[in-house]
């Protein structure tokens, strides 16, 4: 009996010790989720695979230039009456629900031209007018852009906003080749032609220059060039798979010879042809290259009148300069390398979208 008793007390003594240990354990879990939804924020939910898509599109683009040869020296200044349309190719990829990377294709071109540009009858500008230079230059520019959407988008492409500001910025790699336009009245075998600059050196940049010379150490510029793309527009949803957009942006460079004017005039006995001699300094051209107009206008009579010098160039010669436009003189200024050359593009972007998955509820 005692035996029986000993073996009934311990399997109870034990059950009971079971039951509050289940217990101390519960009011701690409870205790535990307790916490646990006090601190629960709701589950993040990414931007899964449903949602990301990819799109291409075309686009009708205009460049504007801002340089030496602007109107003046405003950043915003440039002359639109040179705007020449261009055309782009582009695909994207949307990964976030703001943020895109899109990759672009754009050919345009920029003008300038001192003769159109420029006011005789303004003091600061009657210098511009009477350095006479001009340029066109074909811009072929690669981008690789990142976006961000002002207005965040959590849907499928499907129900993506209706529309929303957005932000750009990436790297450009372009190419480019400024011309001038040889007078017909030059004299010249090239007149009546678009001559490449970057081969002439037009400031010295393939003569044999010394010491003590004007624009020493002057190197040829390149025709691929780096750029910064800056800019921003706007996007509407014209219906599930397409979107139109308006955008605007600049190209930060690092070279001022998209015009192919930087620096000083050069003595013009250091060039080695007639061609690279007339392109160095046109202030004395009767007619304005591209447009054939008259410019040797009274302003202009007046401006000269007393600044013409005779010297001898350094391959003996003689040559007759306006004084600051081709002589030893302190304003002989060409151009300013003080601040690099930047353009301005400006697009009108038709997308489609490709890639898109959007997952329907299937009823039976």
């Amino acid at each position: 009996m005692r035996k029986f008793l000993f073996v009934f007390f311990t399997v109870f003594m034990s059950l009971a010790m079971s039951v509050d240990l289940e217990a101390q354990i519960s009011q701690r879990q409870i205790k535990k989720n307790r916490k646990r939804i006090a601190n629960y924020k709701g589950r993040k939910k990414g931007f899964g695979k449903d949602r990301r898509y990819s799109y291409f599109g075309v686009s009708v683009n205009a460049m504007h230039y801002f340089g030496d040869l602007a109107p003046s020296s405003s950043m915003l200044s440039t002359d639109f009456g040179q705007t020449k349309p261009g055309f782009g190719v582009f695909v994207g990829h949307r990964f976030g629900p703001r943020y895109t990377i899109r990759a672009a294709f754009n050919y345009g071109s920029i003008h300038g031209d001192d003769y159109e540009a420029s006011d005789p009858n303004d003091s600061d500008a009657i210098f511009r007018y009477m350095r006479n230079l001009h340029f066109r230059n074909r811009i072929k520019e690669l981008s690789l852009v990142a976006m961000f959407d002002l207005f965040k988008n959590d849907a499928t492409y499907v129900s993506r906003v209706q529309f929303t500001p957005y932000v750009y910025a990436g790297v450009t790699v372009l190419h480019h080749n400024p011309q001038a336009y040889v007078g017909e009245d030059s004299g010249l075998p090239e007149a009546g032609e678009w001559v490449d600059l970057i081969d002439i050196g037009t400031e010295g940049q393939n003569a044999t220059l010394q010491p003590g010379d004007v624009n020493y150490g002057i190197e040829p510029y390149k025709e691929w060039q780096i750029a910064i793309p800056l800019g921003f527009g706007i996007r509407y949803r014209l219906n599930q798979v397409m979107d139109i957009s308006l955008e605007t942006g600049v190209r930060y460079l690092f070279t001022d010879y998209l015009d192919d004017v930087s620096m000083n005039y050069v003595d013009p006995g250091v060039f080695d042809s007639e061609l690279a001699r007339y392109l160095n300094d046109r202030s004395q051209e009767t007619n304005a290259a591209v447009s054939g107009d008259f410019r040797q206008n009274e302003q202009y009579v007046s401006f000269v009148s007393g600044r013409l010098v005779t010297f001898q160039g350094r391959d003996g010669l003689t040559y007759t300069k306006i004084r600051g436009y081709g002589t030893e003189h302190p304003d002989n200024m060409r151009g300013n390398d003080n601040e690099n050359d930047l353009y301005f593009v400006t697009s009108l972007k038709v997308s489609f979208i490709i890639g898109g998955r959007f997952l329907r509820a299937k009823f039976r």
